[in-house]
Parts: structure tokens; sequence; C-alpha cells
């Protein structure tokens, strides 16, 4: 993983203080007004404007950080969709996910013709390193194309309801979305997306699937992979953000 901190030089907080009000805005469906109504109560004033320079400037940083400190895998299955996205004029949402519902790489898109489906292809097929077991994708023509020139020996399978898995992947997003009144530009989308997905994969624990004390210490070790992530921290005594008054 890349250590390299995240400078905060010019900054009034800190990289820790900066991540953790990140970490509210894309964890949570919360507007940047309602962060900063927020954290006040933990001891830091700061306006939604500025919670919003932070997003643009840290955003791509903390995804990249992300995504560097997972190792590559080859996935037994893979779950496609392409959705419509609003942006003020229709983008095609792509997004892929694993087989444990975790997204594996998101890329918006003004067509969802073949060579949108080769770039997307690509894209997933350069991160991962491998090809998957298997392909779930919905009925989308281009896929079928895509499939038999880049990854004929994968089993596809596009029956009915056989991508359900990615369909409940994109309500958070969706959520979001709904709650932002939708994306001010394509590139907005974008960026937002690559890490609330990535935030939603190191947080969505299944409470419902484990006992409260497997689930706390579940919660412990992803604040931790996220504060080495962001902030390149060391361990520390305690599992949670630290936050300064």
């Amino acid at each position: 993983m890349n250590t390299t901190p995240i400078s905060s030089h010019r900054h009034r907080y800190p990289a820790e203080i900066i991540s953790h009000a990140i970490w509210f805005y894309h964890q949570f469906s919360l507007s940047f007004r309602e962060v900063e109504e927020l954290l006040p109560e933990l001891g830091i004033i700061v306006t939604y404007k500025s919670m919003r320079r932070w997003c643009l400037k840290y955003g791509p940083a903390y995804a990249g950080k992300l995504k560097n400190g997972k190792d590559n895998w080859a996935m037994p299955g893979m779950w496609m969709k392409s959705s419509s996205l609003f942006t003020g004029e229709h983008q095609y949402l792509s997004g892929a996910v694993d087989q444990d519902g975790d997204t594996i790489d998101i890329l918006v898109q003004a067509r969802r013709k073949k060579k949108a489906a080769v770039r997307f292809f690509r894209r997933l097929l350069k991160v991962q390193g491998d090809e998957p077991r298997w392909l779930y994708t919905d009925k989308i023509k281009s896929y079928d194309a895509v499939h038999r020139e880049m990854m004929p020996t994968v089993e596809h399978i596009n029956t009915v309801d056989a991508n359900n898995r990615v369909e409940v992947s994109h309500q958070p997003t969706r959520q979001q979305e709904y709650h932002m009144r939708g994306f001010a530009s394509p590139q907005q989308a974008q960026q937002f997306l690559t890490l609330h997905g990535l935030t939603q994969n190191l947080f969505r624990l299944g409470r419902h699937l484990v006992r409260a004390v497997n689930y706390w210490l579940r919660c412990a070790q992803s604040f931790q992979v996220w504060k080495k992530s962001v902030c390149a921290q060391a361990e520390e005594e305690y599992p949670f953000p630290c936050v300064y008054s």
C-alpha cells in the first residue's frame, strides 16, 4: 500500500479531520450542508463550501489510495449493469460488482454502444489483471458482442434476474443521486461515484448477518484500513477515527 501522506498544507484542519468529514459525506446519504451541521458537535467548524472543495481536491486521491490498497484478485464471477444517469443530459452508468457485491468499477459514459462497452471491459480487465470465471449481465446487445470478441472462453449468463446482485448495488447510488438532486456534470458524477463505491465496499458490513461483537470488530478493521489509506496513519490504540476539538 502507498503510505505517502496526503498533504493538508495550507488547510485549517489536518488530514485526519478532512478525511473524517469526507467519510461522513460518502458513507451516509448526507448533503454538504448536513455534514456542516454535524461537525460542530465534534468541535469542527467548517462551511459546506469548504466541504465541497475538500471532496473535489481529495476525492480522487482517496479513491486512488483505496484502489491501490486492495490486492488484485481473480473473480469467480462478475455482474455488470448499464443504467441511465441524469446529469443535465442523459449519461449511462456502467457498473460491475464481484461475487461479494463489492463494486469493482464504475464508468460514466454518454453512450452504451459497443465502443463504450469495449472501453469498460478493457478498464475492468486492466484493474483486475485476469478474466472472471463467470460474467453476468443484463440483455444489452453490446455486452454480448464484446464478450464474444474479448472474453469468449468466459461463461456468459444474461438470463432474467441473473444480475440482481448489481441491481441492488445501485440502490445507495440512486439514494445519494436523489438527495443531491442529480449531478451537475458527468465529470462530477464520475468523481463522486468512484469514491462512493469504494467507501461502500469498505463499510458495507452486513450487520444483520453477524453478532454485534463481530460487527464492531469489523467496523474497527474498516476504519483502520480507511485511516491507513487516506491519512497514512499507523496502528492506534483505539479503533475509530480521531477527532480534534
